[in-house]
């Protein structure tokens, strides 16, 4: 009886043991669900974070008689998407792997002694402080996020660079580098499509398929350059800087930059 009682309180014991070891995956398998809907809510349009009031540079190209055409547009988006690689993707990914505020202090001081041009440089502070303001309010839980906004609001130390802002929310939220990469690179040529619809570059529809064709080569840009240190970080299109500095000088603009 004794030997009886012993194996039934080892196989309750080893049926508590499975029980948790099975809601393990269970519990992995509900935050990874959840991580989902954080990543599409900061890829989604209607996020109102200011990105579709600036062109990266296509409404000067057009003005310049530089993209005239669909096939103009398709050339221009993948030396946008090449050189936001080479240039901004070294800092998306450093801020997401050290989501901590001294590490984004320096990101952000360095990214606005590399930017070359006012236009880009006001675009670029603009669009993350919108940012930041946005996932403070939407992700109340980091409490880190309301820190660091509380913190460093009205402060000239720092001017919140769109890229180290979103790697640094990216990396808080929980996503990996990959993806906070290749996500990065997707709302760049989101709101670049975006820009050539508003100026009826391009139709709704038009849009949609030529965001499809370029998918393959936005993501050999991403593997091209992905996993960089800011070091590395360079300026691979030069003539898209000197476009986007030129933005501020036209005599009619819907976008500003």
């Amino acid at each position: 009886m004794e030997r009886d009682h012993s194996a039934l309180k080892k196989m309750r014991l080893d049926d508590t043991e499975d029980s948790a070891i099975s809601q393990v995956p269970a519990m992995a398998s509900s935050m990874n669900q959840e991580l989902f809907w954080s990543q599409w809510q900061l890829l989604d349009s209607i996020l109102p974070t200011g990105g579709f009031a600036h062109s990266y540079g296509l409404e000067a190209a057009m003005q310049s008689r530089i993209v005239n055409n669909q096939e103009d547009l398709r050339l221009f988006l993948i030396q946008v998407v090449d050189n936001i690689g080479s240039l901004l993707l070294p800092f998306v990914y450093c801020a997401s792997r050290s989501p901590d505020a001294a590490a984004w202090v320096k990101l952000d001081q360095l990214l606005d002694a590399t930017l070359t041009n006012e236009v880009g440089r006001k675009a670029s502070t603009s669009q993350g402080s919108a940012l930041l303001r946005v996932a403070a309010s939407v992700f109340t839980e980091i409490q880190s996020l309301q820190d660091l906004r509380r913190t460093f609001l009205g402060s000239t130390s720092v001017s919140f660079h769109h890229a180290p802002i979103f790697g640094l929310i990216c990396g808080l939220v929980g996503f990996d580098s990959e993806t906070t990469q290749r996500a990065y690179m997707f709302v760049a040529m989101r709101d670049v499509i975006s820009a050539a619809t508003r100026l009826n570059l391009i139709g709704p529809l038009a849009a949609s398929v030529l965001q499809h064709q370029v998918a393959p080569d936005a993501e050999k840009m991403l593997q091209k350059w992905r996993d960089r240190d800011v070091s590395e970080a360079s300026q691979t299109a030069p003539l898209l800087d000197a476009l986007q500095g030129c933005h501020a000088y036209m005599f009619s603009r819907l976008f500003c930059s």
